[in-house]
Parts: structure tokens; sequence; C-alpha cells
């Protein structure tokens, strides 16, 4: 399970620029929802292969109100879904009395807490650490998260006893599948009708999403495991809290997902939420498939309304295929299998050097890369670099003066060439020499022969 990590503390002490460090420059999703005073971010970072979710609480007016009361809710909502709390405060305010009452909440969830000492560049850190002692917290560290420093080691020390992540293990025969969406849009029902057995608990309304279930099946002998969001629980009593679970959860299952079916209600369209979900499993690389359940509730007029209003806001994942499904009564199911197989070959597909430099080669023959500073990028080599999602690294002169207009044709014609169904590719680009130059392939004992004759021949002329 991916730790989830929480950025908890007054406004303005720096939260929001250390969860853009710890993200770097992976979109975070908003998840917006009625009767929260503010929106709170989620994010995916990674530091020394470990993979964790965080969770930014936002801003809060810094009123007494605000402090007893709208930060008390974002503070308990957020405490609830971590792991580990990273409690941030500014070194230059010493103790206020807003980090007294955060201070307080903290005490009562039980959780693990590391306190986090910020803006301490230009200041004596020993007089900064011991103004904030009153405070109580043995795990004290000092960062300066504007300018990256200390973050690194504040993360290494946090996740210390976090195994590394060995996401995409080829000897796993299994495929995994997450099944993401808004509540109520039918994912425990699809998971069933996969199956072909009430294997997941599904209510009839929103919010009884809390904890991630795996659910193996086998078809014509190929082992699949879905990773279901939904189902297993109704609403408790704080409503936004199993929300935001299913946010959480939701990130946890396209991490360490092969491919992701992303549900959507046809029958209220495409939201914000699904958009936001959308964005971020496009920013994850994984393999997708788009699945519009309850098709079989629309009318004729309505079907297509809502085929237009799709590929207008859909356009930016128009790799993945979509299919209009009735999970209730298993119209449209029955395909998903065959595409679900068809991303996951081409996301886990093996590229030689060879091929993906002639590719390269052929598509800067069609349309030459353009001049920088009246100088040609030039691009001369190309190799595999990962894979879920396929990763190309590109290797060339001048390579950050590519616009992102030709960026975008190279990927294209790297999937179109290569057949990839249901996956994006991502493209990374390397300045520099040839990293294959200077190297020499060990001949064969046959080669050494020929070699050798061939010596022996030259000499005796």
């Amino acid at each position: 399970m991916t730790p989830v990590i929480a950025l908890i503390g007054r406004p303005n002490v720096g939260k929001s620029t250390l969860f853009n460090v710890l993200t770097r420059t992976r979109d975070a999703i908003v998840a917006n929802e009625p009767g929260l005073t503010r929106d709170r971010q989620y994010g995916v970072g990674e530091v020394d292969n470990k993979k964790f979710i965080i969770v930014d609480t936002g801003g809060l007016s810094g009123d007494r109100q605000s402090l007893d009361d709208l930060m008390a809710k974002q503070t308990l909502l957020a405490l609830e879904e971590a792991d580990h709390v990273l409690f941030m405060v500014d070194a230059h305010d010493g103790v206020t009395a807003g980090d007294s009452v955060i201070t307080n909440l903290i005490r009562k969830s039980g959780k693990t807490v590391t306190l986090v000492i910020n803006k301490v560049d230009g200041i004596n850190p020993d007089n900064a650490k011991a103004d904030f002692y009153t405070l109580g917290y043995p795990d004290i560290q000092m960062i300066a998260a504007s300018q990256r420093k200390g973050t690194l080691q504040l993360m290494q020390a946090v996740l210390a006893d976090v195994p590394e992540d060995n996401e995409a293990e080829e000897e796993d025969k299994s495929v995994s599948i997450a099944i993401i969406g808004r509540p109520n849009v039918g994912k425990s029902t699809l998971i069933n009708r996969l199956v072909g057995e009430e294997r997941v608990v599904a209510f009839d309304q929103p919010g009884t999403t809390r904890d991630t279930i795996p659910v193996p099946f086998e078809r014509n002998g190929q082992q699949y495991t879905l990773l279901d969001t939904a189902g297993v629980r109704r609403r408790g009593k704080v409503h936004e809290m199993v929300e935001k679970f299913s946010v959480i959860k939701a990130l946890d299952a396209i991490e360490n997902a092969n491919v992701v079916i992303l549900v959507i209600d046809a029958q209220e369209g495409i939201t914000d939420q699904d958009q936001t979900l959308l964005g971020y499993v496009l920013n994850s690389g994984r393999a997708l498939v788009i699945a519009i359940n309850k098709w079989d509730g629309l009318e004729k007029e309505q079907r297509d309304f809502t085929k237009k209003t799709l590929e207008r806001k859909l356009s930016f994942a128009d790799f993945a295929k979509q299919h209009f499904i009735s999970a209730l009564h298993g119209t449209g199911v029955g395909d998903l299998i065959k595409t679900i197989d068809q991303a996951y070959a081409s996301a886990m597909r093996q590229l030689s050097t060879k091929l993906l430099t002639d590719l390269l080669e052929e598509a800067t023959f069609k349309h030459t890369p353009p001049l920088s500073k009246g100088r040609r990028v030039k691009l001369r080599l190309a190799h595999q670099g990962g894979k879920n999602p396929p990763i190309i690294i590109i290797h060339g002169s001048q390579t950050d003066a590519l616009p992102d207009s030709y960026k975008r044709y190279l990927m294209n014609h790297y999937i179109d060439k290569l057949r990839l169904k249901g996956t994006p590719v991502k493209i990374e680009f390397k300045s520099g020499t040839n990293p294959y130059a200077g190297r020499k392939n060990k001949l064969t004992d046959r080669q050494i022969g020929k070699k050798k004759r061939l010596m022996r021949h030259v000499k005796g002329r």
C-alpha cells in the first residue's frame, strides 16, 4: 500500500511550496466537494524508488474562529487519511497560538508526526529549533522548501521504513486492473459482472468507498487482479471523510495498476471530477480503458449528444478505447477484457534500439526538426527506457529547443508505427554524446578466428 503523507500547518508556512517540490512536475488532484471550506490537493511523489501520496490541506484564514473550527475540520480529515503527518511551522514566526491548536488535534489522532521547521535559510538553525521544543515533538526536521534545502533528507527519514517500489515486475503473470470513478457510477457492479459473481458488496448510494479490494479472477487462462476502490462500507458519520478516502484509494490503485478502467456515468455525462481523475491517469502513464456505464438508460438523441461531448472533452486521451456498457445488464462488458489485454501488451512491450532508432530516422526524414538559433536540432539515437508506459529515450543535440508540437509528432509517430493500443508513450530527450559511443561488442569465437585468419593473410602479402 502506498503510504499517505499529510501536510498540516497554518496558512503561509510553506505547505504548498513543499507539496510542489515533492510532487515535482506531477499534477495534483484537487478534490472539490460541497461542505468543505477549502479544497485539498492530492499528488504522488517518489524518493529513492519509494512512492508516496501527499495531501496538502490548503490555506485557511488565520483568525481564531478559523483555527478553532474550520482548520480543525480540515486537519481532522487529513489526519484520518494519513499514515504519517508533516506538521509544518514557520521558523521566523516561532510558536504561535495556531500551532498549539494544531498540536492538540494531532496528539488526539495518535498518528506518527514529524515537525518540519520551514524557512530556516538565513537564520540560526539551533535557535530556530529551540523555539519549537515546547511543542514536544522528538522528530524535528529543518528545511527551506523554496530552495529545496533539506527536503530530500526529510523524505528519506520519513520513508526509511517503507520498502522500495517493485512495480512492473515482468514475472508477475497477473494483470493488475484499477477500477476508478466517482461514487455510484457502477464500479462494484462492473467488477461483479467481470468476475461473474457477487464478490463486492455494492450499496446504491454515493460514498460507500473505503478500502481498495484486490479481486483475483481468471479468463481464458490469463490471471487478472481487479483493484476495486468501491463498495465495502456504507457512509460513515463524516460524509466528506469517506469521499476523500475514495480519492486516496483511487490514487493508490492507479499507481499499482497495469491498466486503469475509468468508469463514467453516461446519464450524468463527464464531470470535472471525471476529467481530474483522467488527468491523473494520464500523468501516471498507465494504460487506459474508458467505460461509459448506464448506456442503456439513454435515448438515441441523448446518446448522440453524449458521444459528441465525450469526443470533445476526451480528445487529449484519444489513445484510450471507449466502451459503452451496462454493467447491470452486461451489455458491452464482454469486450472489455480484449481491450485490457491489448492495452497491457502494448504497455509492457519490449522494443529494440534498432527499431526505435529506425523509426526516429523515418520521422525526422518526413518532418525535419526545427532550427534553434540558426542551428538544426539533431536527433541521433533512440532506445527504450522503461515499460508501463513505454518510455523512449532520444539522444541528440539541442533537444531542449524542440517545441512541444514536434515532441507530440514524435510520440504519435511511435504510437502509430508500433501499433500501440490503449497506452500513452513517454518520450525523454537527452543532449550530448551517443551513449553507445566507444562500446565494443564482444567477439564470438568464430569472429575471433576469422579476424586471426585475416591478419595472417595481410601479413603474408
